[in-house]
């Protein structure tokens, strides 16, 4: 099928179009098609990204097969002003559901759980002398860790945004 209209196609100017268009699509290598479709697939796949929530109040972001983790806006809130964040170290190993850090505020202290299993791959180190950016912006700048997930499917027993929405407001009540 032609994107150029049927009545165009006996136009002079337009089968001369439809010559060169067809003559230079076939003089591309196979290699330059896949290098225009592979921004496309990156795309998709960035547009793929999502976040999670545990009914623990944290939170895993995920990009591929690393989730970057930490506590949830409401959990940060329900602390007050954070003065201390205790991190893992790179490399340690943590099922789903064990606790990998803890945070201090004024009001009280909590440990933190991973939502996800695996491998600790990076720490924010910032939160080191800044610990106050989690309540500022827990999911952008106050991250806790980022993951290397090592069984995806237990993201399926997580929470979405508007199941955690729902969930925090229920437990207010």
């Amino acid at each position: 099928a032609s994107i150029i209209p049927s009545f165009a196609s006996s136009h002079p100017t337009m089968s001369a179009l439809r010559f060169a268009v067809t003559t230079a699509a076939r003089a591309l290598p196979a290699t330059a098609v896949r290098s225009v479709q592979a921004p496309a697939v990156r795309m998709t796949y960035a547009r793929a990204m999502a976040t999670y929530y545990a009914e623990s109040h944290e939170f895993v972001k995920v990009d591929g097969d690393i989730g970057t983790i930490g506590i949830t806006a409401h959990a940060a809130d329900a602390l007050g002003d954070i003065v201390f964040v205790d991190l893992p170290d790179v490399g340690s190993d943590f099922d789903q559901g064990e606790s990998f850090g803890s945070v201090e505020s004024v009001k009280a202290a909590s440990d933190v759980y991973t939502p996800v299993a695996g491998e600790i791959t990076e720490v924010n180190e910032e939160l080191e002398d800044n610990p106050g950016v989690v309540n500022e912006s827990p999911i952008e700048e106050g991250w806790f860790a980022k993951i290397k997930i090592s069984d995806a499917s237990q993201l399926e027993g997580l929470m979405g945004e508007d199941a955690y929405a729902e969930f925090c407001a229920n437990e207010e009540h």
